[in-house]
């Protein structure tokens, strides 16, 4: 990992530690494409958070939201000092995202429930085509949300409407191997209409080469695979599902953040 990657990581346990809840699994498989996205990809920042034309993050797979509050940071939308408070009853910050709490933007979407996501940014994609607006609408969804039948509804739509302005990234941390088998995921979304590309979900180069070559294709939307391994940078984490849902005690989170900075670059 890189340093970046292991700041990332590091505020992430720090809000955990804060609220003393969060899934630490779920949030480092999925944060280094986030980064990518808000740092490479997306026409986003503080300054335009609001303005109709800005590129669109939607939040699908909630329970990875204390990765989206860590970038939120970086990028300079919040200090930690807002968030001091994080996980407090009537706080704004808490470990699913809360769109109706945030009217300066940074947060585009309600979470909570899995598979109503996709289902949002479809709407917001067709919209933007309907007012001829340039923006792109990117969401992040969990491999596991394809057992919802609105996932697929969903991109029916999108291919129907060729909503070449959405691209959804999949943290395909495989959350979803040992219930039950998807399948080739690639050949499915393929049959549905969509440019689908793999990549290291891991690797910032590779994705942002993949981002940036998709984000140049039109006539469908679009979908990046990106396979992670839960709890990527830890390995406490990754090597025991008890962090799928719990925060770290003092000994715990400094036992992790050297983890972290130790992890091989």
């Amino acid at each position: 990992m890189n340093d970046m990657q292991k700041k990332l990581r590091k505020s992430i346990l720090k809000l955990s530690h804060l609220c003393r809840d969060g899934n630490l699994q779920s949030a480092f498989s999925c944060v280094d494409m986030m980064w990518v996205l808000y740092d490479k990809v997306m026409n986003w920042s503080p300054e335009i958070a609001t303005e109709d034309d800005r590129d669109i993050f939607i939040i699908s797979k909630g329970q990875a939201t204390l990765a989206l509050h860590a970038i939120m940071i970086e990028k300079g939308m919040f200090s930690f000092d807002d968030m001091a408070d994080i996980g407090a009853f009537n706080s704004r910050f808490c470990i699913q995202a809360d769109r109706t709490k945030f009217p300066e933007g940074g947060i585009e979407n309600s979470a909570g429930s899995l598979g109503h996501g996709l289902p949002f940014a479809a709407g917001v994609a067709h919209a933007s085509k309907i007012s001829k607006m340039p923006s792109k609408v990117f969401v992040l969804v969990g491999d596991g949300e394809f057992c919802e039948g609105t996932m697929w509804e969903s991109c029916l739509f999108a291919s129907t409407k060729v909503l070449d302005n959405l691209h959804i990234i999949i943290d395909d941390n495989d959350s979803v191997g040992a219930m039950i088998d998807m399948g080739n995921l690639k050949v499915k979304l393929e049959a549905f209409g969509f440019y689908v590309d793999e990549a290291d979900g891991h690797d910032m180069d590779a994705l942002e080469n993949v981002l940036r070559k998709q984000s140049g294709m039109t006539g469908k939307p679009k979908a990046l695979i990106a396979k992670t391994i839960r709890g990527f940078g830890s390995s406490t984490i990754t090597e025991n599902d008890i962090w799928f849902h719990k925060s770290p005690n003092d000994e715990e989170f400094d036992m992790i953040i050297n983890e972290i900075d130790s992890f091989p670059g």
